[in-house]
């Protein structure tokens, strides 16, 4: 067990390395702050939510994720729009051009895992995908007090 965890840590450091992100978002050929793009990739994978389930879902306050999507929505990548059923929600999702900057994210992040994993099996490469969703799913599982991501079903 010691050693999973010596390497989970080495794993969560480098993925939330700002150097790494620097990296991707280069390949990428996409020039935003790091945590714009974390607000992007997230409404990618959760579609449209609630500022505060965005909020909750990146860790960050309902104020500095306000601030951030302003940003985002003046360089036309997000739209926000008021909840029809309470006048204080408003609701935030990906524009066209969002869609397409988290496009070349995500190729882009294809390419540089293809690349570290150039000499693995393609039976290894699934193999390291399916364990790792199973041990995600194993530690967000019954008895985790962390709330769900919006268009998650509590566990």
């Amino acid at each position: 067990m010691d050693a999973l965890a010596t390497a989970m840590i080495g794993l969560v450091s480098l993925v939330n390395s700002p150097r790494r992100d620097h990296i991707l978002l280069r390949e990428a050929g996409v020039e935003l702050d790091r945590a714009l793009f974390a607000l992007l990739v997230m409404l990618d994978r959760t579609g449209a939510c609630s500022v505060g389930d965005l909020a909750d879902s990146v860790g960050r306050d309902s104020t500095t994720v306000s601030r951030q999507l302003a940003r985002l929505e003046a360089r036309g990548l997000v739209a926000r729009t008021p909840s029809p059923s309470d006048r204080r929600v408003r609701f935030v999702g990906l524009t066209a051009g969002g869609d397409e900057v988290v496009g070349r994210i995500t190729a882009a992040r294809r390419r540089l895992l293809s690349r570290a994993l150039a000499d693995w099996s393609a039976t290894d490469v699934r193999s390291l995908a399916d364990l790792t969703a199973r041990l995600a799913t194993a530690l967000g599982g019954p008895g985790d007090d962390a709330p769900p991501l919006p268009g998650q079903r509590p566990a």
